[in-house]
């Protein structure tokens, strides 16, 4: 049983109503929780219910800590596992109440009068025009002081660390889709906007057979245009992606009767459409993958290194591996240290094997220092220092260091330097790997 099988999570409901489970969000970045300013009063909120300040402090270095695991988000209640420093799991609930079925009326009935309301919701927005209308409506879309009640498996009554932490990451979900906090209110994504979608249709069906109320002068009221734009853009969320496949498809064959035209080589076009298949399938994961928007995109690769990355993606045939290598501008015998190295450590790693630099001052007297408290008082090697290459006097075996401070272990084989492991802060644990054969 997993932990969060034996906290009691549920599972996400598909049909797109009921609940939504979001993945453990990463470190936040700088020193706020909330950008929003709906986020912002999410955590005033429960800055103003909680007795111990000191708890919420605890609270927010957990979520900070990235303490809290998947958060899920159903009418009334958020939920997650919380774990304590020392790696103690608690289950930890808040609990908010819903609005009725009045309320919520009166909220539909509020938003359709504005189309601004409803294109800020489509956009993810929530105005503060929109929370004050709806107000006005009375229904309170934001809580207040206490209306966020925490529960938690520790024991504690009041907000503990644990209801505290998983709040701070509740107002970073809000920050990006302010309708987790209509489904804590009670109403899913999918049901809201039909629902509004509804109220918007018949709204302008009264309109255009003259039901709606004449003003002073004895003209119909009409609908006016942006508020019918806005009613007619509402359309159901997108349904359920597919499953990813778990390989990659087989490129079609280009062995046909017919002879290819003059310069046109069928077999090389036949491994890069592979190639185009599995990069394909690798950034279809990467973009499903948690996270993925705040990742920074990858810089392209030069000819010679994708020559490189085709070879140890690849494991091409001896001739198919004789272009790459023209491609890559190496001797083919230089290929196959080429290729360790980029399954290492992709281009930071090809750019150790390929260049000699000279570290200046304060760079060679970090590595000296790093050499130094990496080994106890007598048990450091000998090592001969070239620029910024470090060889072990009596072995073969040879640290490199790079321009961000980390160390890449080489090992001499058959009279070549040769990648021997992935790069590591330690020198010590860089010279481990590569004297163990990596």
């Amino acid at each position: 049983m997993s932990e969060d099988d034996e906290y009691g999570t549920d599972a996400v409901d598909s049909g797109g109503g009921a609940e939504r489970t979001f993945a453990p969000l990463p470190p936040p970045p700088g020193r706020g929780f909330a950008a929003s300013w709906w986020g912002r009063a999410w955590l005033q909120a429960l800055e103003d219910t909680a007795l111990d300040g000191q708890q919420l402090k605890k609270g927010r270095r957990l979520a900070r800590e990235g303490g809290v695991g998947a958060v899920s988000v159903r009418p009334g209640r958020i939920t997650a596992v919380v774990r304590d420093r020392d790696g103690t799991g608690h289950r930890s609930d808040v609990l908010l109440q819903e609005l009725g079925d009045e309320a919520w009326d009166r909220f539909l009935d509020m938003a359709v009068e504005r189309a601004g309301h409803i294109a800020a919701l489509l956009d993810r927005e929530m105005p503060p025009h929109l929370v004050e209308d709806a107000a006005g409506a009375g229904v309170d879309l934001l809580p207040g002081i206490g209306d966020l009640e925490p529960e938690c498996s520790c024991g504690t009554w009041d907000h503990c660390p644990h209801s505290g932490a998983l709040c701070y990451q509740v107002a970073r979900l809000l920050d990006e889709d302010p309708f987790v906090l209509l489904l804590l209110r009670g109403r899913g994504e999918r049901r809201l906007l039909d629902e509004l979608q509804v109220r918007s249709a018949a709204r302008a069906v009264r309109g255009a057979e003259g039901d709606a109320p004449e003003d002073a002068a004895g003209e119909a009221y009409g609908v006016p245009a942006d508020e019918a734009f806005a009613g007619g853009s509402i359309l159901p969320p997108l349904p359920v992606p597919p499953p990813v496949p778990e390989e990659p498809g087989l490129p079609p064959s280009l062995d046909t009767e017919a002879g290819p035209p003059s310069g046109i080589d069928p077999a090389a076009l036949e491994v890069l459409a592979a190639d185009s298949a599995v990069r394909a399938h690798r950034l279809l994961l990467e973009a499903l993958a948690p996270g993925h928007g705040r990742q920074p995109v990858p810089a392209e690769l030069t000819p010679e290194q994708d020559a490189v990355r085709m070879a140890a993606d690849a494991r091409p045939e001896p001739w198919i591996a004789k272009r790459l290598a023209e491609g890559s501008g190496r001797p083919r015998a230089d290929l196959g240290a080429a290729v360790s190295a980029w399954r290492y450590g992709g281009v930071a790693a090809l750019a150790v094997l390929d260049e000699e630099w000279d570290p200046d001052a304060d760079s060679l007297a970090r590595a000296r220092a790093r050499l130094a408290a990496a080994w106890e008082e007598g048990e450091r090697p000998q090592v001969r220092a070239a620029r910024a290459r470090w060889t072990v006097a009596g072995a073969d075996v040879q640290l490199r260091y790079d321009r961000d401070g980390r160390w890449w272990p080489y090992r001499r084989e058959r009279g070549r330097w040769v990648p021997a492991g992935p790069a590591d802060d330690d020198p010590a644990s860089a010279l481990a790997g590569a004297s163990a054969g990596g």
